[in-house]
């Protein structure tokens, strides 16, 4: 009997356990073991409301960004004449300019990776505009290069937004929405080209800075709407703070977060120069940097050149109108005033319209061919646009050709800025932007004695080096190890 109870009771445990494992779990246990990463969200949110916000209000900095650096081209004959200056100390503003950006890029980059992206974007947004606005009372040249090179350091966390936007749009959308922040370069750059032919002749540069500086006021108050990225509130280990951004995005974009919680690696070693330089990215931050260094200096060579050529009426120009007729040299170091002309206005604003005019052939590149090939392609198409600028022509030729070179540089240096802001992890990727264009302002600093000193002494012997800067970079892109088109944004290394 004991025998028996003992089979009944080994039967009944048995089919007990059976009917457990045939039990389906409770929905909430089971969504509790469901996670998701910060790559999972952005993918599932998709593009809606706050992505338009954010490019709007991201995009109207960069317009201000812009007025700060195509000032010095229009600004340039004005100060010339004011404090006498020379071809090298005219130079010499730009270059002081972009010491500022590239001291101030890595320091920048380092703390948007250890302290947040948003932090340094508006720090630097106010900086610039507060040394901007002192710019328009500088009493003497010294303390007008020095007041601009505290801009180009603003401006150098200003530049830190393209991280900050990038890491919010979903991958498949990256390679439309990103390229049209040339839309935004392009307004910033006809607006202060605007308000120089409007404002300089009646009033003075000084009055045209003041009034450049107007937007900014207005922008530092946006900023507010703009959240913290999620990605490095991950790796910072805020949680928190990273899903509220998160559901904030979903709601305005009328969409839901995946199931589950959020999740992500927490990295203490953000910001750290070492992974620049590890093994798995030591040859693309190499060449990247080269790369950034040739697309500075080309398209501010593009821009300068451009301004010189018709300051100083250097054009081989056939048939030229009597405001082009005389060509304005030094006479034994002596100084000259020269302001811009109507025309030449006119000129300059038709060339930034070659910054926008591409972009549908910008973005066709980079969906159809990726970022390697669409780099190299424009940096050939640029290297023989810039000795082209030899070839004798009329006014409307050269107006043309300068507006295919502006296009050319522009996209490029577009492409270069996507790549970049694709290619880091989180844990580095704004440091890794912020050593890129440290490098590409050492191109800006060498671009101005090029373009505005070699420029007087021969037109072919300034414009050759831009061109053979682009056709190194070119075949240089070519052993470029990773390609980002289509790929998930990394978050660690």
């Amino acid at each position: 009997m004991g025998e028996y109870m003992k089979a009944q009771m080994v039967s009944a445990i048995h089919l007990q356990e059976v009917e457990l494992q045939e039990q389906p779990a409770d929905p909430k246990d089971h969504a509790a073991e469901l996670t998701y990463t910060v790559e999972d969200a952005v993918e599932t949110i998709g593009f809606g409301r706050f992505h338009i916000l954010l490019f709007l209000i991201m995009g109207s900095s960069t317009i201000v960004e812009a007025m700060e650096i195509m000032l010095l081209a229009v600004v340039s004959p004005e100060i010339r004449c004011e404090w006498r200056l020379d071809d090298w100390q005219v130079a010499l503003v730009s270059t002081m300019v972009f010491l500022g950006f590239m001291v101030c890029g890595v320091l920048s980059g380092y703390v948007a990776d250890r302290y947040g992206r948003w932090k340094v974007v508006f720090g630097g947004f106010v900086w610039s505009s507060y040394f901007s606005l002192l710019t328009s009372f500088a009493p003497s040249y010294g303390w007008f290069i020095f007041l601009r090179s505290m801009v180009g350091c603003g401006v150098a966390g200003v530049s830190q937004g393209f991280v900050l936007k990038t890491e919010f749009i979903p991958a498949k959308h990256r390679a439309t929405l990103l390229p049209l922040t040339t839309v935004f370069w392009m307004l910033g750059s006809m607006l202060i080209i605007i308000l120089g032919m409007l404002v300089v002749p009646t009033l003075s540069w000084r009055w045209m800075v003041r009034i450049s500086v107007a937007p900014s006021i207005i922008l530092i108050f946006l900023f507010k709407f703009i959240p913290e990225s999620a990605r490095y509130n991950v790796s910072a280990g805020k949680m928190k703070a990273a899903m509220d951004t998160l559901q904030r995005i979903a709601k305005m974009n009328r969409a839901s977060l995946p199931p589950g919680r959020l999740v992500g690696p927490v990295v203490e070693e953000r910001g750290s120069w070492m992974i620049l330089l590890s093994a798995a990215f030591r040859r693309t931050s190499l060449l990247l940097w080269y790369s950034w260094f040739v697309a500075s200096f080309a398209y501010y060579g593009s821009v300068l050149s451009s301004s010189e050529l018709l300051e100083k009426n250097l054009l081989c120009v056939m048939s030229p109108d009597p405001e082009h007729e005389v060509v304005h040299r030094h006479e034994d170091g002596l100084c000259y005033c020269i302001p811009f002309g109507s025309s030449d206005y006119q000129t300059l604003l038709i060339s930034c319209l070659g910054e926008v005019a591409l972009v549908p052939v910008n973005i066709c590149l980079l969906n159809l061919f990726g970022r390697k090939m669409s780099l190299m392609v424009l940096q050939l198409a640029a290297a023989i646009s810039f000795m082209m600028l030899n070839i004798c022509t009329t006014m409307f030729g050269f107006t043309v050709l300068l507006f295919l070179l502006r296009s050319l540089v522009s996209m490029n240096f577009n492409v270069v800025y996507i790549y970049t802001a694709e290619v880091y992890p989180t844990v580095a990727r704004s440091l890794g932007m912020g050593f890129a264009t440290s490098f590409s302002r050492i191109g800006g600093m060498i671009a101005p004695f090029i373009a505005q000193v070699l420029m007087s002494q021969s037109m072919i012997l300034a414009l050759s080096p831009f061109a053979v800067a682009c056709l190194l970079c070119a075949l240089g892109n070519l052993l470029l190890p990773i390609e980002t088109k289509g790929r998930a944004l990394l978050q660690n290394s």
